[in-house]
């Protein structure tokens, strides 16, 4: 297994551990989020109980009520009566009787009038100042005496009325009873609820909310918006006060379930931007480094060819004088071509690293120049052809952009085997030049088209991996263009296509 296969599984593994990660912080925060909201839900309907049983408590406190207003006006009553026999009565024992039983009222408030109303008698209330008795009746008095009907008493010669109203501690005992049921329903409202909640009767009027802005409700038509947003979210929990009257709850996700739900996709994105800018910047430290070790390699390796190319030179002209080698000047030609080339491929290690000079230059000489170059050291198996319309000016490095040539047409003619045919194909675009280079090899699988030109990525037994890396470099970092694999299909060939801007 080579190591672009082993880094390829290393990063699925590494996908796979994240999605799992990610999968389980999303699956769990949802689990939480689903339990806060069954409990918002279960303190919704503590609610609507609440609600319920004020309903009941106010109608039993109003049926006590009821039977204690009864009772005070019972007992008005007996007042009435008793003052009624006092005038009828000459006997002293009973005299002293009534006249305990009228004293005995001490908190029920009473006004006695004749049948004309005016004020013959007061209990357990001062009259107003400037009220006299036998004076009429004051109409806001009247008033406050309202509540209830005056009791008549009909003595023989004429009809009085006792006007009468709650007394002081039934007042105060409602009043109380009324403040305990509010802060009862308020302490649950507060306590038990931390969700917008909104109760509403049948015809959808708001009665009440809670966790609201009181603006959010002050208009009919976002209250009614926001109702339709609860029910669709939510069912809405009907609270059943009795007697046929029910009370609906709407509710929501409360501020901090909703931050709980947001919060996985917050914290998986915020973790993702991190693993991004952490892969960027280990993937530019590591390509720098890469940078440096090539720079490095190619002058000491122009360094090192230096020596041997210059000794050779002359030992060639040192044989061009020996008078044995007269009749051999093309094997020595040829050896100087080759070291000519020598020296080519040390000026070309040696402008590695460092920013070329691009000049114009004609692309069918420097395409005919490789192509002739390299057909003369290529099986006689393999035909190369250029197809190309008009010339074009390209601004290229000679050495660098021949290097890149030189290895394209090698690499084609080893995945041939040594048999088979190479095309340059010449065309070009709004804003580029474009070569196609076909051959009629092995192929590369559609996954690896990108890895082909990774530093150390080879097919061959014996390759180091290097050529295609530092083609693209040079195209791409030097030449400003673009290279790479435009198609290739298993067992038919392959086409690299380098596309260069035009000579403006």
């Amino acid at each position: 297994m080579d190591i672009y296969t082993r880094k390829s599984n290393l990063k699925l593994i590494l996908l796979i551990i994240g999605v799992v990660i990610g999968v389980a912080t999303v699956a769990y925060t949802n689990h939480l989020a689903n339990k806060m909201a069954k409990e918002e839900k279960y303190k919704a309907r503590l609610w609507a109980e609440a609600i319920g049983r004020k309903a009941r408590l106010v109608r039993y406190t109003k049926e006590l009520f009821s039977q204690l207003a009864k009772e005070e006006r019972n007992k008005v009553k007996v007042y009435a009566e008793s003052t009624k026999f006092i005038l009828q009565v000459n006997d002293n024992d009973l005299l002293t009787f009534f006249n305990d039983v009228i004293t005995s009222n001490n908190d029920i408030p009473a006004i006695l009038c004749d049948q004309r109303g005016n004020i013959l008698g007061a209990r357990n209330m001062e009259i107003p100042e400037g009220t006299q008795y036998f004076s009429e009746l004051p109409l806001a008095i009247r008033e406050e005496f309202s509540q209830y009907p005056p009791i008549v008493v009909d003595y023989k010669f004429s009809l009085n009325h006792i006007y009468y109203k709650d007394s002081n501690l039934f007042t105060k005992l409602k009043q109380t009873l009324s403040d305990l049921i509010e802060t009862f329903i308020s302490e649950v409202v507060v306590n038990s609820v931390s969700a917008p909640v909104i109760l509403t009767d049948e015809k959808m009027n708001v009665i009440d909310f809670g966790n609201l802005d009181s603006s959010q409700v002050a208009n009919e038509a976002v209250t009614l918006k926001l109702i339709k947003k609860m029910q669709a979210e939510h069912e809405p929990i009907v609270a059943d006060l009795g007697e046929g009257v029910k009370r609906f709850i709407y509710y929501d996700d409360s501020e901090t379930l909703q931050q709980l739900r947001i919060f996985p996709f917050v914290q998986l994105g915020i973790f993702a931007v991190f693993l991004l800018v952490s892969y960027l910047a280990f993937s530019n430290a590591r390509r720098s480094e890469q940078n440096l070790v090539w720079v490095g390699m190619a002058k000491e390796t122009a360094h090192q060819l230096g020596t041997p190319i210059s000794s050779i030179e002359g030992w060639i002209e040192y044989l061009r004088e020996l008078d044995g080698m007269k009749g051999n000047e093309q094997i020595l030609d040829e050896l100087q071509n080759d070291v000519n080339r020598l020296a080519l491929v040390s000026e070309r290690f040696s402008k590695i690293g460092s920013v070329p000079k691009l000049t114009p230059h004609s692309l069918h000489d420097t395409l005919d120049k490789n192509v002739s170059y390299m057909q003369r050291r290529a099986s006689s198996k393999v035909k190369m052809e250029i197809h190309q319309g008009n010339d074009f000016q390209v601004n290229i490095n000679p050495q660098l952009f021949d290097w890149v040539l030189e290895n394209l047409i090698k690499n084609a003619i080893d995945a041939m085997d040594g048999e088979g045919e190479i095309d340059l194909q010449v065309s070009e675009d709004s804003s580029q030049v474009i070569i196609d280079l076909c051959d009629s090899g092995k192929g590369i699988p559609k996954a690896k088209f990108e890895t082909i030109f990774e530093p150390g990525f080879s097919t061959k037994r014996r390759g180091w991996g290097l050529g295609l890396s530092l083609t693209k470099r040079i195209i791409e970092e030097y030449h400003q263009g673009k290279i790479f694999v435009k198609q290739s299909e298993l067992g038919k060939g392959t086409t690299f296509r380098i596309a260069l801007p035009k000579v403006v």
